[in-house]
Formats: C-alpha cells, sequence, structure tokens
C-alpha cells in the first residue's frame, strides 16, 4: 500500500468519524428532547449507535476487511475503551496542571486550557484509533 493510499484510508476514517458524530449527536437529540429519554441514558445510546455506525463503515469502507464479526467487534470496541482512556488521561493531566487554568486568544475566540486540552485529546484519540484499527481490528 502506497503513501498515498494510506493517507486516502485515513480521510476516510476522518470521514467516518464525522459522520458517526452526526448521528451519535442526533440520536441523543432525539431520544432526549423528542422522545423524553433521561439525558444521561440518552448520552450512551447516541455513543453506541456512533460506534455501531463506525464499526460497520469502518470494516467495509475504510479498511476493506473481510474478517469475521464477532472478532473484529471485540477488538474495535476494545480499541475504543483504550484509545478513549487514554485520551481520557491526557486531557485530565493537561487540565489538571497549570495549563488547564490558561485562557488562549485565537482571532474573535477565547478558549480555557480544558478547551486546548480536549481538542489535544480528540487529535490524540482520533491518530491512535486509526492506528489501532489499521494495525489490531482490520489487520
Amino acid at each position: 500500500m502506497t503513501k498515498r493510499d494510506e493517507a486516502l484510508r485515513f480521510i476516510k476514517y476522518c470521514v467516518v468519524g464525522c459522520i458517526n458524530t452526526l448521528i451519535t449527536l442526533g440520536v441523543i437529540f432525539l431520544c432526549k428532547s423528542m422522545l423524553g429519554v433521561n439525558p444521561y441514558v440518552s448520552n450512551a445510546l447516541g455513543y453506541v449507535a456512533g460506534l455501531i455506525n463506525s464499526y460497520i463503515w469502518n470494516k467495509h469502507w475504510v479498511f476493506h476487511s473481510r474478517g469475521g464479526y464477532l472478532r473484529e467487534s471485540i477488538k474495535f470496541f476494545a480499541g475504543f475503551g483504550i484509545c478513549y482512556g487514554l485520551q481520557f488521561l491526557a486531557v485530565w493531566a493537561m487540565s489538571s496542571s497549570a495549563f488547564g487554568s490558561m485562557e488562549f486568544h485565537i482571532w474573535f475566540v477565547t478558549l480555557s486550557g480544558y478547551g486546548i486540552a480536549t481538542l489535544i485529546g480528540n487529535v490524540l484519540y482520533t491518530l491512535l484509533n486509526f492506528v489501532y484499527n489499521r494495525v489490531v481490528t482490520f489487520h
């Protein structure tokens, strides 16, 4: 596989991530605001919907895997947990330090240290999860 092919794969992975975000937020909104479901249950249902969507699109469109569903889904969901945990620790570490209490002014927007840490954590999660799925789940 060429570097160009791998770059295209990463772009497809990011597209799936954007779609997942829309699905997650849509399910949360539908459950909480339209159906009156508890906000925490709505949040969990949204994330489950996003993860299922992510698994299907990553398996078939991003990584073109022909492996078994059960084995790959277990690896996929374990990878989510591992990568989420690592990004959570990174955000927590940055937010708990002096960095967390800082403010950053970018153009007309002011971001807190926590906001910047969250953005960094999101990038970290995306990169780690892509590599995990490329190497472990859908190899």
